[in-house]
């Protein structure tokens, strides 16, 4: 069960800004029509008393539907008796001034580091920081009190999923061979439905009837984390700031940072999008967003360049049972110390790179750079022993459902039933891939060596070129013809015969 630790901070809130946060949420829109002169805002009659709800304005005129700045516009809908009821382009708007208490998504970088002071600043509601610990790394999880603090939040909760995550987010995964694109290994995308279903908890935990996330509107995170609560808990209001504020980019979030004397870890010259769990590192942004440009050596922290990888292969052995790594070297160990203790093998020898432009669920294309040491040891070696005890059918089934296993987890489907049903699939069918499987490590390269296995449908007295007493070569002569029949009778037809 993972470990909670809460710290308590000093809340400071107030009605009047509870108040001013509803009157701007309510008149609040985004792209739409727009109220330009004074004299017609001078002609609305707002009713105060459905502050808590959406604002009713009455008018004599008509409403010029034009577009014009966020600040200014509203969208207005003409209602059968004359009035026109003024209601917020998004959800979250229309929910300022009614949230007391809000579940952060809190990583003490950037993006969350200033949702704090915005959610107070618009919601005028209690912020409770929420930080999983998915194997990150302790220096990201240091100095996190402080710096909640400092942002303005109430109470810091961390989790330690670490376990939960290996166990049950990436040995799925894992077992499935989902891979995404034919590269992605979903570091991230494993990740989000962990995190996000263990903020509900903590929303329950601490009485919050909202929960929030620094993904911006362009990314896949949003939805992976939104579908989790809607799954969990579709009570829990969700407020997505970057779906709402007028920050454009990182630099408008620095300097924003900067107005509200927040720390934050980045400048304005280097900036890369990092996301690290025990899985893997992720980077996106700076050079990156030019597809043409090569990474630089010095942006990798998990694994060494290749060629300063040593110059003597290690070879090393994994031990499964039912599709599942247990051991590593004859050694039993846990999910996440097995993993644990691959990345640091695989990332001495510059194992698990990849670079690659991928689809995003949203429709646009990015490019990201991720390093996955111990997750490419662990999929080529199950892989591998697969083929020893999975038929032919059985694996071109277990592949064709590894796309679709694969497009659900990028897609934040994690609890869908679907997905959920072809868990139960692919659980039953490798429960008989059990054995062991010998790599070669050497320079960026997994190579496998050898693998053996007690459910191995592999007979060496039935492949052997020597002869064999159960598979008849004369056989084949038969088979070939009535394989080949379709064949035959197309060509006799084309040929008149």
């Amino acid at each position: 069960m993972a470990e909670i630790s809460a710290t308590s901070f000093p809340s400071s809130s107030s009605a009047s800004l509870a108040l001013r946060s509803s009157l701007n949420g309510s008149l609040r829109c985004q792209n739409v029509a727009c109220l330009r002169t004074t004299s017609l805002f001078q002609e609305l009659s707002v009713k105060r008393s459905q502050l808590s709800g959406n604002a009713v304005a009455t008018t004599t005129t008509h409403v010029p539907l034009t577009r014009g700045s966020k600040s200014q516009a509203i969208r207005a809908v003409l209602s059968g008796d004359g009035q026109t009821v003024v209601s917020a382009d998004s959800k979250e708007a229309g929910l300022r001034g009614k949230l007391k208490k809000v579940v952060l998504a809190y990583s003490g970088g950037l993006d969350t580091s200033v949702i704090v002071p915005w959610l107070k600043e618009n919601y005028g509601c209690e912020v409770v920081c929420f930080t999983a610990d998915v194997g990150q790394g302790i220096k990201e999880l240091e100095g996190l009190e402080q710096k909640a603090k400092a942002s303005g939040a109430s109470q810091l909760v961390v989790k330690d999923l670490t376990e939960e995550f290996v166990k049950d987010y990436i040995f799925p995964c894992l077992r499935a061979g989902a891979i995404y694109e034919r590269k992605y290994l979903l570091g991230t995308s494993m990740a989000r439905p962990v995190i996000a279903k263990a903020m509900v908890d903590v929303a329950a935990e601490v009485g919050a009837d909202a929960v929030a996330h620094g993904c911006t509107g362009k990314g896949n995170d949003q939805v992976r984390f939104e579908l989790t609560f809607f799954s969990l808990n579709p009570e829990l209001k969700v407020v997505a700031p970057w779906r709402e504020w007028e920050i454009q980019g990182r630099e408008d979030a620095i300097e924003y940072a900067k107005k509200h004397n927040v720390p934050v870890p980045v400048t304005k010259k280097s900036i890369y999008s990092r996301d690290r769990n025990l899985w893997h590192l992720s980077h996106e942004g700076d050079i990156l967003e030019d597809p043409a440009n090569e990474p630089k050596k010095d942006m990798y922290m998990m694994s060494v360049d290749p060629e300063d990888a040593p110059d003597q292969p290690e070879y090393i052995e994994i031990g499964i049972e039912s599709g599942l790594p247990v051991a590593l070297n004859g050694k039993a160990l846990s999910p996440a110390t097995l993993l644990s203790e691959l990345n640091t093998i695989g990332g001495k020898h510059g194992i698990g790179r990849i670079d690659m432009v991928e689809n995003r669920l949203v429709g646009m294309k990015s490019r990201g750079v991720y390093e996955t040491p111990g997750g490419t040891i662990l999929f080529a070696a199950v892989q591998e022993l697969e083929s020893l005890t999975l038929d032919r059918e059985s694996i071109q089934v277990k592949d064709s459902l590894a796309l679709k296993y694969a497009e659900m987890v990028y897609a934040g489907r994690w609890f869908d039933p679907l997905k959920e049903s072809m868990d139960a699939f692919m659980e039953k069918l490798t429960e008989k891939t059990t054995g062991s499987v010998t790599l070669k490590l050497y320079k960026g390269s997994v190579s496998v060596t050898g693998r053996k296995s007690p459910n191995s449908l592999y007979r060496q007295d039935i492949s052997s070129f020597e002869g064999s007493e159960i598979y008849n070569q004369a056989d084949a002569a038969g088979f070939i013809r009535l394989y080949g029949l379709p064949m035959r009778v197309r060509a006799m037809l084309e040929k008149g015969i």
